[in-house]
């Protein structure tokens, strides 16, 4: 297989934007990108464009905006991991030489479905009985909580520390820093988690340009290499659930180490799938950058900040950049692509060679989860 390159990434600020459809910011973010990478519609070969609620074919009504009309387009929805996925989809096809250039965005707006917990429209027997995902991470939290005997304040540590990255980020949804007594004093979610424990509901955009090295050489843009690209589903069973172990991320991130060549010891920065305060300590858990029940001590002593041992969210993560489902994962591969190629700015994580994303979602009986997207991206 072919070497991939990404030599270009755009993002549409994320937060609330009514009345403009995901197919509007998705062709915001798809304009900037063709702009500020200089290749012409005509040269791209392929687009995929993730999405959960965007509606039937996004990525054609996105492409043909921008020019790029005829060309294979494909549609994506694999829940939170929509936008990766169009991702993983493109690098398959300059991989396998089907392709030399492909754009991969994901797009969403939030908005449009009101407030409170996002629906969750599968017909599955466990939200029929009335699950959502706050009650879903809850359930993990109160388990965590109770198996490592950590503490809320554990929790509110992860809270404290993304929104402060994200208050450096002029993409993010949230970008206020917040102190432990502003989570303590926010409204109950769902035992244990207060509001500002859980990512917001938001609206936005993400593209990255995915081409060959031949093409990364021609183009007037930085490149990074597309290390690993893997993307596993959950496995099915009905026997005991360990809520404290996310396996669909510990069997995703193995592949994409075994792909790359790399070990978790490698990573300088990880965005990962913090949708809720817990979720960053049971991933990073299962990414292997923090020990059985370690991450919340990782996480006090500063070793997830931007100049520790490994910067975890130093964008702010899902819980300061926000999280429009489709559009996060591609989102997360942006922010790699700039720590890497040092146009980060405030954010940047310092001599930064090493990234990987992680997102995953889609709660499914059964399974862990529905769907879990990781990328390793390096830049050699």
């Amino acid at each position: 297989m072919r070497t991939v390159h990404i030599a270009g990434a755009a993002v549409h600020p994320f937060g609330k934007h009514p009345g403009v459809s995901a197919a509007e910011l998705g062709y915001r973010a798809v304009r900037e990108l063709l702009d500020g990478t200089g290749i012409t519609p005509g040269a791209v070969d392929a687009g995929f464009g993730g999405s959960s609620y965007g509606g039937s074919l996004l990525a054609q009504r996105v492409l043909q905006r921008v020019g790029v009309s005829g060309q294979p387009a494909f549609t994506v929805e694999n829940a939170c991991a929509g936008g990766a996925s169009a991702v993983h989809l493109g690098w398959q096809a300059v991989a396998s030489g089907a392709a030399d250039v492909v754009i991969a965005f994901g797009a969403e707006n939030l908005s449009s479905l009101g407030g409170g917990t996002l629906p969750l429209t599968t017909n599955d027997i466990e939200i029929e009985q009335g699950m959502v995902m706050p009650a879903a991470y809850a359930m993990r939290a109160q388990r965590y909580l109770h198996d490592f005997g950590v503490t809320v304040d554990d929790l509110t540590a992860v809270s404290v520390k993304n929104r402060r990255n994200g208050a450096l980020n002029p993409r993010a949804h949230f970008r206020k820093e917040i102190s432990a007594a502003d989570v303590a004093e926010s409204r109950p979610v769902a035992d244990p988690l207060r509001l500002l424990h859980c990512c917001p509901n938001s609206d936005g955009a993400a593209a990255v340009l995915l081409c060959t090295e031949e093409v990364a050489r021609q183009l007037r843009t930085p490149s990074v290499r597309v290390g690993a690209s893997v993307v596993r589903s959950g496995t099915f069973h009905t026997s005991y659930r360990d809520m404290t172990w996310p396996d669909i991320t510990e069997r995703t991130a193995a592949a994409a180490y075994g792909m790359a060549g790399v070990t978790p010891a490698d990573l300088d920065l990880v965005e990962l799938h913090d949708a809720f305060s817990v979720a960053e300590l049971l991933h990073a858990e299962a990414l292997g950058i923090a020990g059985r029940g370690e991450a919340h001590r990782a996480v006090r002593e500063g070793e997830f900040d931007r100049g520790g041992r490994v910067a975890v969210s130093p964008s702010g993560g899902l819980m300061s950049r926000g999280h429009p489902v489709g559009a996060t994962g591609a989102a997360q591969i942006c922010e790699a692509y700039w720590q890497l190629t040092g146009q980060a700015g405030d954010l940047q994580v310092p001599g930064a060679s090493v990234a990987l994303t992680h997102v995953t979602g889609g709660g499914i009986f059964g399974v862990d989860n529905g769907a879990c997207a990781v990328h390793i991206l390096t830049a050699h």
